[in-house]
């Protein structure tokens, strides 16, 4: 009986010892909206809560996008608009992305793939969620248009699963083809 209690004492022990290394993940949410924070000011971003017109986009300039906890949209280039109709629900998008690390050294983790690919990101306008994270079709929605360009900064939430899991938030620059 006393080998019982003291194998139970020493697992107990061993359970508590093993946890006190780890981060809650209330902290690790934390820490992402300090590093969101810290990246905006270190690159001297003017965050908005107006999408602004076409013409009124600055390289600076990042629209927070309502209803998302640190989802920012940053208007690159909007694709062509005459004669052309906006993105539609289950429109097959092809998507060419950069990926990269919002840490002060910033590391890019995914670099362009051509949209002539063999093996491009594709997916279907907001009923695709497996080729594509939440944030990016915010930003197909903010987009509109065939070959347009954007960057985000996606906090994990509306991140990618891997993301969600390690609680990392990345910067993503884009570029969108609708296949019609």
């Amino acid at each position: 009986m006393k080998l019982k209690t003291i194998i139970l004492s020493l697992l107990g022990i061993a359970l508590l010892a093993s946890c006190s290394n780890t981060t809650t993940y209330s902290r690790q949410l934390n820490a992402e909206k300090k590093l969101i924070k810290n990246f905006i000011s270190r690159n001297h971003l003017h965050i908005v809560t107006e999408l602004p017109a076409d013409t009124a986009w600055t390289d600076s300039t990042y629209y927070q996008v309502p209803g998302y906890d640190n989802l920012y949209f940053h208007l690159i280039r909007r694709g062509a608009t005459e004669g052309k109709e906006p993105i539609a629900v289950s429109e097959h998008v092809v998507m060419r992305y950069k990926k990269y690390t919002l840490t002060e050294n910033a590391d890019t983790i995914s670099y362009w793939s051509p949209l002539d690919s063999a093996y491009p990101v594709e997916f279907m306008y907001l009923t695709d969620y497996q080729n594509a994270c939440t944030a990016w079709h915010e930003a197909v929605r903010l987009m509109e248009y065939s070959g347009s360009e954007c960057t985000i900064i996606c906090p994990s939430k509306q991140g990618f699963t891997a993301d969600q899991n390690t609680v990392t938030p990345y910067g993503y620059q884009l570029r969108m083809q609708i296949k019609r």
